[in-house]
C-alpha cells in the first residue's frame, strides 16, 4: 500500500463504494418511508390519510361498508378497548406525515358467534382483532380493520445470499474499473520508474519506445530528451577534461627540459618534483575520463589470480603488499580496468596505511575482495567525500606522498561500471578496510585457469 498506484486505487474504490452506499440508502428511504425507524405504522398512516381524503368527498349520510359488512364511515367511534401503545405509534406516524387528525387503535375480542359466522378481523400479533378509527374534519370516523400490509422483506430478493452476491459484484466491478483507470493514469509514472530501474552501471538512461496513449508517449519523449541532454553534457565534460589534461603534457615537457638547466641542484630537484606531480595529475585525469567512456566486451576474470599479480608487482617496487587468503573467484569484466582498480586500492593502503593485506572470498552470488591496512584511517566526517575526484584527507598536503587524489575515484568508477560496490570503513583496532563486492560469474573460456 505504499505505492502511489495502490493508494490512489484504494481511495477511489472506497470513495465510489461510499457514494453508492449513500445513494442506495437515500433512494431506499425515499421509496420506503415505512422502513425503521418509521416501521409498518408509516405505511398504515399513509393509507389512512389516502382513505381519509377519499372519504371526505363522500356526502354526509351516505353509508359506506367494507367487504365483510362493517361500516367504514360512522358518526360515533367504534366500541372496544383502546390500545395505548398502538394509538401512540399511529399518532406519531400521522404527525410525521403532517396530519393532526385524532386516531384510535382499538383491541376487540373475537366474536363468540355460532360456527360458520363471519370471521373476525385479522388478528394482530397478540391474537386479538383490532381496528383503527380516524376522525375526519367533518366529525365522522373512518374505521378500518387492523390488517396491515405485509412487512417488506428485510433485504433484497434472495435474502442474505442475494445481498452478498449483489455486494460482491458491485465491489468487484467498481474495483476493476478503478484499477483500469488508475493504471492508465499512472502509466507515465510507471514509465519513469522503469527508466530509473533500467539505468546501467554507466549511469546512462535507456531509450524508451514512444508508443501508447498520448500521456505515455509524452513521458517517454521527455525521458529520452533528458537522456540525450545528459549524455551530451557528460561527453562534453569528459572531452574538456581529457583535452585539458592532454594539452598539459606539452608545456610540462618544455618546463621539464628547462628545469634540467637550472644550476642549483636543490632548486632543480624541487622543480622536477612539482612537474612530476603535475604530470601524475594529468595522467590520472586522462585515466578517469577513459574509465567513464570506455566500453567493450566483457571477459571472465579470476579475481584471486588478479589480486595475486597485483600483490607481486607492488612488492617488486618496494611496497608492503601481501595476499593472505584467496579462493577461486570469477567475475565478468574488463581485465585491465579491474586490475587498475585493485592496484589503486592496494597502493592506497600501502602508501597511506603502511602496508596492504588482501583477501578474496566468494559465494554463489558475489565475489568479495578485502584490503586492510594499519594506517590512521579516514575521519568519519570525511567518509562521504572519499570518492570525489582529487580528494585528499590532508588538504594542505603537509604529508609529501605522491598522488593526485584520483585513485579512489577511478577505482570506484571501475567497480561501479562492473555492477559492484566499493565501501570504506575504519577498523576497530585502527587502520582502513576497503571492501569490494562484485557479481559472481561462472568460469568461462576467457578465465585464467
Amino acid at each position: 500500500m505504499r505505492t502511489l498506484r495502490a493508494q490512489v486505487t484504494a481511495i477511489l474504490v472506497v470513495a465510489v463504494l461510499v457514494v453508492i452506499a449513500l445513494a442506495n440508502g437515500a433512494s431506499f428511504f425515499i421509496a420506503r418511508p415505512q422502513w425503521p425507524p418509521f416501521g409498518d405504522h408509516g405505511t398504515h398512516a399513509a393509507d389512512l390519510l389516502l382513505m381519509a381524503d377519499l372519504a371526505a368527498a363522500v356526502p354526509q349520510g351516505t353509508e359506506v361498508r367494507s367487504q365483510i359488512g362493517a361500516a367504514l364511515l360512522r358518526h360515533d367511534p367504534p366500541a372496544g378497548d383502546i390500545d395505548p401503545v398502538e394509538t401512540r405509534l399511529m399518532s406519531e406516524a400521522l404527525a410525521r406525515l403532517g396530519s393532526t387528525l385524532p386516531v384510535q387503535v382499538l383491541r376487540r375480542p373475537p366474536p363468540s358467534g355460532p360456527p360458520g359466522s363471519a370471521p373476525p378481523d385479522d388478528p394482530g400479533p397478540d391474537g386479538a382483532a383490532g381496528v383503527t378509527a380516524l376522525r375526519l374534519p367533518d366529525g365522522r370516523w373512518l374505521v378500518v380493520d387492523g390488517r396491515r400490509p405485509p412487512r417488506p422483506p428485510p433485504g433484497p430478493p434472495g435474502g442474505a445470499v442475494g445481498f452478498a452476491v449483489w455486494l460482491a459484484f458491485m465491489i468487484l466491478g467498481v474495483t476493476g474499473v478503478v484499477i483500469l483507470a488508475v493504471h492508465r493514469l499512472t502509466r507515465p509514472l510507471a514509465l519513469v520508474e522503469e527508466a530509473a530501474r533500467r539505468i546501467g552501471p554507466d549511469g546512462e538512461l535507456p531509450v524508451l519506445p514512444e508508443r501508447g496513449p498520448t500521456e505515455v508517449r509524452a513521458a517517454a519523449a521527455a525521458i529520452n530528451r533528458l537522456s540525450a541532454r545528459l549524455k551530451a553534457s557528460m561527453d562534453s565534460r569528459m572531452r574538456i577534461v581529457a583535452g585539458a589534461a592532454h594539452d598539459l603534457r606539452t608545456p610540462l615537457t618544455r618546463m621539464r627540459l628547462r628545469a634540467e638547466f637550472i644550476p642549483d641542484e636543490e632548486e632543480r630537484a624541487q622543480w622536477l618534483s612539482d612537474l612530476a606531480e603535475l604530470d601524475r595529475i594529468a595522467d590520472s585525469a586522462i585515466r578517469l575520463v577513459r574509465e567513464e567512456v570506455e566500453g567493450g566486451t566483457l571477459e571472465t576474470v579470476r579475481i584471486d589470480r588478479l589480486a595475486a599479480d597485483v600483490a607481486m608487482e607492488l612488492k617488486e617496487i618496494g611496497l608492503d603488499v601481501a595476499l593472505l587468503a584467496a579462493v577461486p573467484a570469477f567475475v565478468a569484466g574488463r581485465p585491465l580496468s579491474l586490475k587498475r582498480a585493485v592496484r589503486n586500492l592496494a597502493v592506497n593502503a600501502a602508501t597511506h596505511g603502511g602496508g596492504a593485506r588482501l583477501a578474496v572470498s566468494a559465494d554463489a552470488e558475489r565475489v568479495v575482495l578485502v584490503i586492510e591496512d594499519d594506517g590512521p584511517g579516514i575521519p568519519e566526517a570525511l567518509m562521504g567525500q572519499v570518492f570525489e575526484p582529487f580528494f585528499r584527507v590532508d588538504p594542505a598536503r603537509q604529508v609529501k606522498i605522491p598522488g593526485a587524489g584520483l585513485g579512489l575515484a577511478i577505482a570506484n568508477e571501475i567497480i561501479g561500471r562492473h555492477g559492484g560496490r566499493l565501501t570504506l570503513s575504519n577498523r576497530p583496532g585502527g587502520g582502513l578496510l576497503q571492501r569490494v563486492e562484485l557479481p559472481a560469474a561462472e568460469a568461462g573460456q576467457g578465465a585464467d585457469e
